[in-house]
């Protein structure tokens, strides 16, 4: 394993006992694809893996911290937890987008910040460590990188909402949103919008679709007049 790769291993923690399998989760299809690599060489299958150990993990969390939260409102707060703008903010905190393995079209587009991108190498990580070190290591991982700060990332899911309250309370200016970034196929756009109240930015986010983009410009906005209000 290369001495870069060994950084990101002091910075979650864990130091892989085989050491292909981090290079295997950082390593995007774009560039399996440049090479003509069997598709088992990308981090897709350790991504599918680490997203059901993410839902067992979150969820087990979930039940045992909200002893009287209904179903309902546990299914709701986990897909806040674990949505792409969530995993992606998670990911930026251990600046994993550095550390990805992309083919050069993907690299020069973009690839290293597109939340879609960085929000599956996190849970190809998930994957991974579960492989190498269990249950208890992977549960170690999520629970210092995804689930903390749970009051904050409740945010994500209902952010615009939230955002939009406030800004009606406290400010005489309008909030909106304008799109400051398009970019990618048709199939596989990056949009990246700024939210405003009036001409002030208050907060950016990317995503998949405008909506997205939105919601995470939004947290950031929230979050923006949290400090100012301190």
């Amino acid at each position: 394993m290369d001495k870069k790769l060994k950084m990101l291993e002091e910075i979650i923690g864990y130091t892989f006992k085989n050491e292909h399998l981090l290079p295997h989760a950082l390593t995007h299809s774009s560039y399996a694809n440049e090479r003509h690599w069997d598709k088992k060489r990308c981090n897709e299958r350790l991504e599918f893996l680490g997203d059901a150990v993410l839902e067992v993990v979150s969820s087990e969390f979930l039940f045992l911290n909200h002893p009287d939260m209904p179903e309902g409102e546990m299914t709701k707060l986990r897909a806040s937890l674990v949505c792409e703008p969530a995993l992606a903010y998670c990911a930026e905190a251990i600046s994993l987008g550095d550390y990805l393995i992309l083919g050069k079209g993907e690299d020069m587009t973009g690839g290293r910040k597109r939340p879609s991108v960085v929000s599956d190498a996190m849970e190809a990580v998930i994957g991974a460590i579960y492989l190498d070190g269990g249950l208890a290591n992977a549960k170690e991982f999520i629970h210092r990188f995804i689930l903390n700060d749970i009051e904050h990332k409740q945010l994500f899911y209902d952010s615009k909402t939230i955002l939009q309250e406030i800004v009606q309370a406290d400010f005489k200016d309008p909030l909106t949103y304008e799109l400051i970034r398009e970019e990618g196929p048709d199939h596989n756009k990056t949009f990246e919008v700024c939210a405003k109240i009036g001409s002030h930015e208050i907060g950016r986010g990317a995503g998949r679709t405008k909506k997205a983009a939105e919601q995470l410009a939004a947290y950031r906005g929230i979050c923006q007049l949290k400090k100012t209000d301190q």
